[in-house]
């Protein structure tokens, strides 16, 4: 067992022994060989990364990205066995600077003696950029093999410079079929068949969320009791504890499911849109955040052709600041609902995009006289406000005047799409437009 002060575990004779029959069950299912690993066959298969450097008898060092339960540390211990590495665990949620450098030392004295290291560390990205450095030497120099384990974007959370020296590999989520054979495996160690009906254990299977270590956790918690009759999946829901959603609201997982929300309602798919807005939910986000990212959809990619999608977002944040959780939720589902259903048009946005660019470029450039404010003698007599065309005073009031500054003239931001409210808006315009020229305006 790992020494909770160090994180480092005890180096195993080569003769050891596997798990004794008191031994959890995920430890007693543990792989013994790579080819035993489930759901990871893209890696761990002849045509895979890892069986390409099993089959070379050569290690790269390697950064194993992937959920929790997904094989990590199985994975990088069986692959110091193929190879015939030394295998050495760090946890650098246990781990310092001088238990990195006892590893190291180490490494370099069996090094000497030609058996070289596998120096497996897992989360390795709790290490902070400095101790991420401290392994570029050992690495470079042959010292160690360094397979590192995360469940975060190694691109974010990594150095650039382990990465250029590392390959990253990704680990899948584990499917129905990998679960259900992991299932099968836990089934044949007891003896016995899980106290299930088919439809409780297609439930148990979907309720692990690709977790095999939650699900074989939950196997064994069935296997010890005693049950009269096979339980139904409501009797499952209730017998045992349900898995909490991994999510991290500062973490890839919590910017991955608000871009998935925001696309679904850009791509007008009220059902994917309101699946992830309730993953995000249940998962324990911020209802405000999801407001505050379903009225910057409102405007950024319905704008026009539904004014009434910003008005939707705003009632649902106040309704939500009346009402509360769980109650208030609702508001939030409708308002998504509504931006999902609603006509898109990004012609707001572009505008607003286009108009800022040339309001920088030409930002020091005067209106014409005719608009400018005259509230002193002066200013009129040097022409402020001079021929200035009172629209309302105007058939159809609107003049036709022109507006921009002389060295600009005038130019096109904004141009309605013609879904939605936008047809209306892109007849108006043309119509304006058509007036100007016959009243010899801009």
């Amino acid at each position: 067992m790992a020494d909770l002060l160090t994180g480092l575990e005890p180096e195993p004779s080569p003769n050891a022994s596997g798990p004794g029959p008191d031994a959890p069950l995920a430890d007693r299912l543990r792989p013994r060989t790579l080819t035993q690993v489930v759901g990871q066959e893209h890696l761990t298969g002849p045509d895979g990364a890892i069986g390409r450097m099993v089959a070379a008898g050569r290690l790269s060092s390697m950064i194993l990205w992937g959920p929790p339960g997904t094989g990590k540390t199985t994975i990088a211990r069986l692959l110091a066995d193929a190879v015939g590495l030394r295998f050495v665990p760090i946890s650098a949620v246990f781990s310092g600077v001088a238990e990195l450098k006892k590893a190291f030392a180490e490494a370099r004295d069996h090094a000497r003696i030609g058996r070289r290291t596998l120096l497996f560390v897992d989360e390795i990205h709790r290490f902070n950029r400095a101790q991420q450095d401290g392994f570029l030497p050992y690495v470079e120099d042959g010292t160690v093999t360094l397979v590192g384990a995360t469940t975060e974007n190694p691109s974010f959370e990594l150095n650039a410079a382990v990465l250029s020296r590392a390959q990253v590999l990704i680990l899948h989520r584990l499917g129905a079929p990998a679960l259900t054979k992991l299932l099968d495996r836990a089934e044949a160690a007891e003896g016995r068949a899980l106290p299930l009906t088919a439809a409780a254990r297609e439930a148990m299977v979907a309720q692990a969320d690709g977790d095999g270590r939650f699900l074989l956790n939950q196997a064994e918690t069935l296997f010890s009791v005693e049950l009269s009759e096979p339980l139904d999946p409501a009797g499952l829901s209730a017998f045992l504890q349900r898995r909490v959603a991994v999510y991290d609201k500062d973490r890839e997982g919590h910017y991955n499911l608000i871009s998935a929300l925001h696309k679904s309602i850009r791509g007008s798919d009220p059902q994917a849109a309101l699946y992830y807005l309730a993953r995000m939910l249940t998962a324990g986000e911020e209802p405000l955040y999801l407001l505050r990212r379903l009225t910057r959809a409102a405007v950024e990619d319905i704008g026009l052709a539904d004014p009434q999608a910003l008005v939707q977002c705003i009632a649902a944040k106040d309704t939500y600041d009346f009402l509360g959780s769980p109650e208030g939720e609702l508001a939030i589902a409708q308002a998504c609902l509504y931006l999902a259903t609603a006509p898109k048009s990004n012609a707001a946005y572009k505008a607003q995009k286009s108009a800022w660019r040339t309001a920088k470029e030409t930002g020091s450039l005067m209106p014409p006289d005719n608009i400018l404010n005259a509230p002193t003698k002066l200013m009129k007599q040097i022409g402020y406000g001079a021929d200035y065309a009172y629209d309302h005073d105007a058939e159809d009031a609107f003049s036709g005047a022109n507006y921009w500054p002389q060295d600009l003239g005038p130019q096109r931001f904004y141009e309605p799409t013609g879904r939605g409210f936008e047809k209306r808006l892109q007849e108006r315009l043309a119509y304006w437009e058509q007036l100007r020229r016959e009243r010899g305006g801009a």
